[in-house]
């Protein structure tokens, strides 16, 4: 089957049995157009010895696909003269690589699988980058419903009191910004469960993540009270400025709040509070989980409330709360200097 189409027929694929996101499938288009791209132009040296002639048609077809090929565009990738790629996205491009190759053989368009043995270079372990609890109170209070900057009543004020509702659902729920600016209306919601008497009428929020997958994270108070300001006073505002959408976060003209607008949303609030360390959507979600494991929670309560389809990802955290306590071990215990 020529390249081309195995590609798109791969996509589509993915988009229909995986259920994958816009976002997530216009990455895997790009690393294979990458990877394609590559292919075109490449000298790949056989198993044999035999060296694979570069130029258009070089490998025009999927089924002419071996694993020198997969291993040598790694090579390719890390040593690019126009500036290589890191360690994580060398990765991540081979996963879309070897996802595809994997769906080619399985259509038996390839005898084996050629990326099954190929493995990405080693990355070096980042922890994530989690704010204090103090920092969060701060940059969460610096979007005031009180009184706005020209002296108007924020509670008046539509666009603070969606901005409030917002911050406080990302650090009450952990959500990915993509995920919390997906939401619809009827995602938030109240227990009623008679099996459960202690959880009736606490109220959570359904976030659907990658894969399509659902998930039910409790909402605190702070975060319930938020959102529900919003509701009231400020969403029929915006809703009244396009069409209807079932969206729970508006933008100014009415239709659903993008990420990128939200991304806006957390810097202002950051400026605002004067804090010093970069602040990110995904500085939310670290705060949540690292701020939970503090606490004591069980790092599996916590892997289902992030989503995370293995526990292993959720285990960096404890990795951050034991960097911590050794620091401040270290720091206060009079035996620990040396």
């Amino acid at each position: 089957m020529p390249l081309d189409r195995a590609t798109e027929t791969y996509l589509r694929h993915v988009a229909i049995e995986r259920g994958l996101s816009q976002h997530t499938l216009s990455a895997y288009r790009r690393d294979l157009a990458v990877f394609t791209s590559w292919l075109a132009t490449a000298s790949v040296v056989e198993s044999d010895g035999a060296d694979r002639a570069g130029g258009a048609s070089a490998i025009d077809d999927v089924g002419r696909l071996a694993r020198a090929d997969v291993s040598e565009f790694v090579t390719y990738l890390a040593t690019k003269p126009d500036g290589p790629l890191a360690p994580r996205s060398i990765a991540r491009m081979l996963s879309s690589v070897r996802s595809f190759t994997a769906f080619a053989a399985g259509e038996g368009w390839l005898p084996l699988d050629p990326g099954t043995a190929v493995r990405p270079p080693k990355a070096p372990m980042r922890l994530p980058k989690a704010i204090s609890v103090e920092d969060m109170e701060r940059l969460l209070g610096a979007v005031s419903t009180d009184v706005s900057a020209d002296g108007v009543s924020g509670v008046d004020d539509p666009v603070r009191l969606r901005d409030k509702a917002l911050l406080e659902l990302l650090y009450a729920t952990g959500a990915r910004i993509s995920e919390a600016v997906g939401l619809s209306v009827d995602d938030v919601t109240t227990l009623s469960d008679d099996s459960a008497p202690d959880a009736d009428g606490l109220a959570v929020v359904k976030v659907t993540g990658k894969g399509n997958k659902q998930r039910v994270v409790p909402l605190g108070s702070f975060a319930r009270a938020a959102i529900d300001a919003y509701l009231v006073r400020a969403r029929p505002v915006f809703a009244a400025r396009g069409a209807s959408t079932p969206a729970l976060f508006l933008g100014a003209r009415g239709a659903r709040l993008s990420r990128q607008s939200a991304w806006l949303v957390i810097q202002s609030a950051a400026g605002a509070a004067g804090l010093e360390a970069h602040v990110s959507p995904h500085t939310f979600r670290h705060s949540f989980a690292t701020h939970l494991l503090e606490g004591g929670a069980d790092v599996r309560v916590v892997q289902e409330l992030l989503g995370h389809a293995s526990v292993a990802t959720t285990q960096i955290y404890t990795m951050v709360t034991a960097d911590m306590l050794r620091d401040v071990y270290q720091t206060a215990h009079p035996r620990a200097r040396r």
